[in-house]
């Protein structure tokens, strides 16, 4: 322990498309939407998280709301740095003399190129970290769940988040093959916004989309427990009225059969792959989802159907992520699938 040991802070982050969760201590004490509203004329930061998801789609030209992920990777440098920035702050450390250094875990995609790794680690360092390291979505999630990642067994992950979804191999502490795909909880919204205006002759925003999706969402047409009818608002394309339509689960399942189905041949591809003592292994231990994706209503029985294996959804799928880079975090030095 080093004198000024007490000014060093470790932190975990699920830096997300949709969501940006922050672990520190051991508690999630950062679960907010990752988006970040901003003036115009002088840049000021206006809001982060929960409160600048709320004035998503409803600014006037003063204000714009920025997401600075997209497809898993930063789009937006600066927006990214603030947005780290103002998060960071929201945990509460604190020191009167000294600012603390902080030491890092970020997640980011197995699917990243050198660049996009390069712009996470400089946002995080830009936002006041001294010590960065990243690890794999895929691998964090496999950690989260509580499976034990340095074993020789094989283990398959697929973690469903808001702009990738991460398909891997798991076994001996590394990825032995893995299919990032871009597409996810992102592009399901965009379906039903499609399939609303197609439909229904109704235009509605990205956040009445991704309430249709929690609410009506389902994989498939026929579900147990089907949820009730989904009443949604949005301006009538031909009127341009304000108007309300229900919708139900089994309209829903079919506007996004068409972007399960590549999630699903991203799955077969990925067991394609996989060495045959591995796939042996999987036989046994079957498919685990995380990832908010793997919310969606039937869409374990729907893999099942098509890789005829057991699949597992994650208990607190959304967090799996957050928790496996946590467990990372305390052992910093230990594992060996840590980026430097």
């Amino acid at each position: 322990m080093g004198l000024f040991s007490f000014l060093n802070k470790e932190i975990a982050i699920d830096l997300g498309t949709a969501n940006t969760i922050i672990i520190y201590n051991d508690k999630v004490v950062v679960d907010e939407p990752s988006i970040i509203a901003i003036e115009r004329n002088t840049g000021r930061i206006i809001a982060v998280g929960k409160k600048a998801m709320m004035m998503h789609g409803k600014t006037h030209e003063n204000i714009k709301t920025i997401r600075p992920l997209r497809d898993g990777v930063i789009a937006d440098f600066q927006a990214a740095e603030h947005m780290m920035r103002e998060m960071i702050k929201m945990i509460g450390i604190k020191n009167r003399f000294f600012p603390p250094a902080l030491k890092m875990v970020i997640c980011i995609p197995s699917g990243i190129t050198e660049v996009e790794e390069r712009a996470v680690k400089d946002s995080a360092e830009q936002a006041g970290a001294k010590e960065v390291r990243l690890i794999h979505e895929p691998m964090a999630a496999a950690i989260g769940i509580g499976i034990d990642v340095l074993e020789p067994t094989g283990n398959m992950i697929i973690d469903i988040g808001g702009g990738t979804s991460e398909i891997a191999v798991i076994a001996l502490g590394g990825i032995v093959n893995n299919k990032s795909i871009r597409i996810a909880g992102d592009d399901f919204n965009a379906d039903i916004e499609e399939y609303m205006r197609k439909q229904h002759n109704i235009n509605i925003g990205e956040r009445t989309a991704e309430r249709i999706k929690i609410e009506v969402g389902a994989a498939l047409p026929q579900i147990d427990n089907p949820p009730d009818e989904f009443p949604v608002h949005g301006r009538d394309m031909l009127t341009g009225i304000p108007k309300e339509i229900k919708v139900n689960y089994t309209e829903i399942a079919h506007c996004l059969d068409k972007s399960i189905s590549k999630i699903e041949a991203a799955v077969l591809n990925a067991l394609e792959m996989t060495p045959p003592e591995l796939s042996a292994d999987i036989f046994r231990t079957g498919i685990y989802l995380a990832g908010g994706g793997s919310l969606l209503r039937g869409l374990d029985k729907r893999l099942q159907l098509k890789t005829k294996l057991p699949v597992h959804v994650a208990e607190d799928p959304l967090r799996a992520v957050a928790r496996g880079t946590g467990i990372a975090l305390k052992n910093f030095d230990k594992f060996p699938f840590l980026i430097k």
